[in-house]
């Protein structure tokens, strides 16, 4: 499919297949049941059936499909090892390509957005797209002053089939809750559409950019490339080079995998006290991992390049000093204080009563790589949070179900869980104990 499929029609048809390809699934998982498999056994099948079925069309719509398809690709670690490696690679590929548009329908928007004379702003324009995602497509070319760059060219009518796709994918979220065990994909859902006027708002993302490029200008660690220009559905911007955060994941060395986990966890913690904002959308295909100089190439010279800022939460003040001091007396073990705050901030909504002892027991194991001077990241140590959660037979389950997720820490907690997922991907071994020392408010208490 070459263009972005923008008539109700067709998209609509397209995701209502994928519930009665989940239900057919099912149908058939009930028949090799009787026919004396187990359920376990069963249930793995048919959840990479369906895990096959839904990146296959997300991947082919773009739009709010893929959009979704991208945030539940960074929790892959997650799933069973059987399940998750037949489309590990189809999930990488949703991160970093898409379907391109035609030649044509790029020429026209730049022709609209920039002018009749648009060529005349570059000195070379590159017409094979160098990325694609879930609203637009990246072309490498060379602006009139000589640097290089990169033009954003957003898809026409990507608005429409973002808004259409989330809210025809909402109607069916509860049958994909089994790809990611322990998550509820509704919500995230819901938020995907919240952000969608954002995402597609290109003076919006300048103007985050701008304030990430100037507050990182002299960043030894950190590289987030500046605007250049900006117009309506077309956004310019530096360059950069560097290897894609996936490549990391599936080839890279154990050094690049640390330097990159640690670079993430810092950029994570850092930026909404540096910027004021927090960088939204942390899947893979949006950082780069660059080499030092020449004349020093060793792990510690290597910077994280940081791309695609549409999608931001404001945080004026930084991250909530809350967070900080619930982990802090959590790792310290005073349950009633961590209970209170949970409370007061509307994590236990007023009328449920909860054993501050069960939730503190319900957290630490979460809260590990926060105790520890380092914490290997792992598949596995996410598979054991995501089984302890989703299984109902655990307290942790019980707890889970009777938490509440206050609209103000909805997206920062999406994006922990998001950059959690990634550094699990990269199988990374990360000191994020000093992250947070030097970052977040209320973890080291005032003296």
């Amino acid at each position: 499919m070459s263009d972005l499929p923008r008539k109700a029609v067709t998209r609509t048809a397209k995701l209502a297949a994928l519930p009665l390809g989940i239900a057919g699934r099912a149908t058939w998982g009930l028949g090799k049941r009787i026919g004396g498999k187990s359920a376990e056994i069963v249930a793995r099948e048919l959840q990479q059936r369906t895990a096959e079925q839904l990146f296959k069309v997300l991947g082919e719509l773009k739009g709010g499909a893929m959009k979704l398809g991208q945030a539940l690709s960074v929790f892959e670690s997650a799933l069973p090892e059987e399940v998750a490696g037949p489309y590990r690679a189809a999930l990488t590929k949703l991160q970093e390509a898409a379907p391109p548009m035609p030649t044509r329908t790029v020429h026209a928007v730049l022709e609209e957005r920039l002018g009749e004379e648009w060529r005349e702003l570059f000195l070379e324009f590159e017409d094979k797209p160098a990325a694609a995602a879930s609203i637009g497509q990246v072309h490498r070319a060379v602006w009139q002053d000589g640097r290089e760059v990169a033009v954003k060219v957003q898809y026409p009518g990507a608005g429409e089939a973002l808004l259409s796709d989330l809210t025809q994918l909402s109607r069916f979220a509860r049958l994909l809750g089994p790809l990611i065990p322990g998550m509820d994909i509704k919500p995230l859902i819901t938020e995907l559409r919240d952000r969608v006027s954002e995402e597609l708002d290109y003076g919006l993302e300048a103007e985050s950019q701008r304030a990430h490029a100037e507050e990182f200008a002299d960043d030894p660690d950190v590289v987030v490339p500046g605007v250049v220009h900006q117009s309506d559905q077309v956004l310019v911007t530096e360059w950069i080079d560097g290897i894609p955060l996936a490549e990391v994941i599936s080839d890279g060395t154990p050094e690049q995998r640390d330097r990159a986990g640690q670079l993430l966890a810092r950029f994570l913690f850092s930026g909404p006290g540096r910027t004021g904002l927090l960088h939204a959308d942390p899947h893979p295909g949006n950082f780069r991992l660059l080499p030092g100089a020449e004349d020093d190439d060793g792990p510690e010279s290597w910077r994280l390049g940081v791309l695609d800022f549409g999608t931001v939460d404001r945080l004026p003040g930084g991250l909530p000093e809350t967070i900080g001091v619930c982990l802090r007396t959590a790792l310290a073990g005073d349950a009633e204080t961590v209970y209170e705050l949970l409370c007061r901030e509307g994590f236990v909504k007023e009328k449920i009563a909860l054993d501050p002892d069960g939730m503190l027991a319900y957290l630490l194991p979460m809260i590990e790589p926060a105790e520890l001077e380092s914490f290997g990241f792992t598949r596995d140590w996410l598979r054991a949070q995501a089984a302890r959660i989703a299984d109902p037979r655990s307290p942790a389950h019980q707890f889970g179900k009777q938490l509440n997720l206050p609209p103000s820490y909805l997206l920062i907690h999406r994006v922990t869980l998001s950059t959690i997922g990634v550094l699990c991907q990269l199988n990374a071994t990360v000191r994020l104990r000093d992250e947070l020392e030097e970052w977040l408010p209320g973890f080291v208490e005032a003296e």
